[in-house]
């Protein structure tokens, strides 16, 4: 299992040792986004949805969510995270909502997941919060977008072609 940090020498899970990690400045971005119908699009950009502010809401649950990352990864680290920031951008034209979240801790291993996890926990937020007008929303392009620090150095994702990212 070579290059799997997650595994042992005897194909084990085990939550991988970072005690003699340094400890640095960690950030980390993802995105991802929710497509819909264009009048669920006009409620959630009107803010007049049944349930309230569904981008709102979302943030929060976002929030809430990166902090709770150990808790629903299995193993991943609790982690002191010193930011999170979650933003949503609307696209009409794709009749759309992008999620991005930045996390950032002062720490010996990296907030990748907690990024990953506030963009899903956020889209499926949104949907939750308009599944009664729309069941047919997807959700797609989860992905990180960057990271910063660590031992390993900064990472980019390269550029997506059919998004124009």
């Amino acid at each position: 299992m070579s290059g799997l940090t997650h595994f042992d020498a005897q194909g084990q899970a085990h939550m991988v040792d970072v005690s003699g990690k340094a400890v640095t400045h960690r950030v980390a971005t993802a995105s991802g986004r929710i497509h819909m119908q264009p009048a669920t699009l006009a409620l959630v950009q009107s803010g007049t949805a049944k349930k309230g502010d569904v981008l709102g809401v979302a943030r929060i649950a976002g929030i809430q969510a990166a902090k709770k990352t150990s808790d629903l990864i299995p193993l991943c680290h609790p982690i002191p995270l010193t930011r999170v920031a979650v933003e949503f951008a609307i696209d009409e034209a794709a009749s759309a909502v992008t999620c991005e979240a930045t996390t950032e801790t002062v720490g010996v291993t990296g907030v990748e997941m907690e990024a990953l996890t506030a963009v899903q926990v956020a889209l499926l937020t949104i949907y939750d919060m308009c599944k009664a007008v729309d069941r047919g929303m997807v959700m797609d392009g989860v992905r990180l977008i960057e990271k910063r620090g660590g031992k390993s150095g900064d990472w980019h994702a390269p550029a997506r072609p059919e998004s124009g990212e």
